[in-house]
């Protein structure tokens, strides 16, 4: 299995610590686990030019210097791990900057097929409140993505050092990324998405029926989509000959 785990930060806090405690807990000894930080692994900001969705992401600005390499890693990954503390009740600058940049992989444009038999986990952690709506900063992109299972977790903690912490809400946080970790590694072998996910794509699919926006036809084309062709069920097809 290959893990990507996706930091909202530089700093290694109480949310990157959970996820590298959830990712320590699943991960087997030959299972391949990366991190990015953010910025440094990603520091340029969407510039709003839709360059990505009217053309190619393959245009982007970034996409050399910087896309292409994040995209290739998330698109081999198995399961994706994002982290960010809260800022100001959303996920930090530099996630939300990463996240602008894949507005083209929304399922209403050309989503990615792998996405479609991924798994995800959303951590998010704070002084006090903010992680409902910081997660679903998070969760939504995923969503939109087509993004097989989505777990989200946020806690306050009440520190801003993970040194900080008490050791009650540390021990709270132990058993409920046990819990997590329990979910992650059920039925990994027949990862789909939820009706909510198929529903939003055939929705899309009747929309790119009748599409103007040629990109984004000749992609469903292309794939096959607009015939019978599915994504959850290729990708279903590709993790058990994997297995």
């Amino acid at each position: 299995m290959k893990i990507l785990m996706i930091n909202g930060t530089m700093r290694h806090g109480s949310s990157y610590h959970i996820g590298k405690m959830v990712i320590e807990k699943i991960a087997r000894e030959e299972d391949q686990v990366i991190e990015l930080f953010l910025p440094k692994d990603m520091p340029e900001y969407c510039r709003g030019c839709a360059t990505c969705i009217m053309e190619s992401e393959k245009k982007c600005p970034d996409y050399l210097m910087y896309m292409k390499r994040v995209t290739r890693m998330i698109d081999e990954a198995d399961l994706l791990v994002f982290t960010s503390p809260v800022h100001v009740l959303h996920v930090t600058g530099a996630l939300k900057v990463l996240l602008d940049h894949y507005g083209y992989r929304f399922m209403v444009h050309r989503p990615e097929e792998s996405m479609f038999s991924k798994q995800a986990v959303c951590v998010t952690t704070g002084a006090g409140g903010g992680m409902r709506s910081t997660l679903k900063d998070i969760k939504s992109s995923l969503f939109f993505w087509g993004v097989a299972r989505i777990y989200t977790y946020g806690i306050a903690v009440s520190a801003i050092r993970w040194e900080d912490v008490e050791m009650s809400i540390k021990e709270k946080i132990v058993n409920d990324v046990d819990q997590l970790a329990l979910k992650l590694t059920r039925d990994t072998a027949s990862v789909t998405p939820a009706l909510k996910t198929k529903i939003l794509f055939y929705i899309m699919r009747h929309i790119q029926q009748n599409g103007k926006h040629l990109p984004d036809v000749a992609y469903w084309k292309e794939k096959g989509w607009l015939g019978k062709a599915r994504p959850w069920k290729k990708a279903a097809q590709k993790t058990g000959q994997e297995n």
